[in-house]
């Protein structure tokens, strides 16, 4: 394991989440098993991580990303650019307590949401089981 490779990829998922510091358009790719049992990809913004550990997403509570995470946990999240891909693989669930969903509020969501107490506004937890990293040149698979 390449301890400086996850280093570097955690604080790539850090500078792309939205709780870190101000809205500034970070988007990711989230990818979810629809209900013909095809994965489907999306972009979404993360409201908060922990490193590779976990990453919170804001989204609809009725809408396709959280049935298809209710349906289904497996999910896959992807940053990249031309100078690197952290590609992270795990399970993912629908949050809606009140004080989650407070924690991962951030001043974008307001585009789609009244406030953090909105019934239809929900926050998606993905916890990583494995990734896939391309920093610097390097590649670095594993589990944490």
């Amino acid at each position: 394991m390449n301890q400086n490779i996850i280093n570097e990829a955690a604080e790539i998922v850090k500078k792309n989440t939205v709780k870190e510091r101000k809205y500034n358009g970070e988007i990711c790719t989230l990818t979810l098993i629809d209900e013909e049992g095809y994965p489907t990809s999306s972009i979404i913004t993360p409201s908060k991580s922990d490193g590779i550990k976990w990453i919170t997403f804001g989204t609809l509570l009725d809408g396709n990303r959280a049935k298809r995470s209710k349906a289904c946990k497996y999910a896959c999240v992807c940053f990249g650019t031309d100078e690197y891909c952290v590609n992270l693989v795990g399970d993912i669930e629908v949050v809606t307590t009140a004080d989650v969903k407070r924690g991962m509020w951030y001043d974008g969501l307001a585009f789609h949401f009244k406030d953090s107490e909105d019934p239809n506004y929900c926050v998606l937890k993905f916890t990583t089981i494995r990734y896939k990293l391309f920093i610097n040149g390097e590649d670095v698979e594993g589990r944490l």
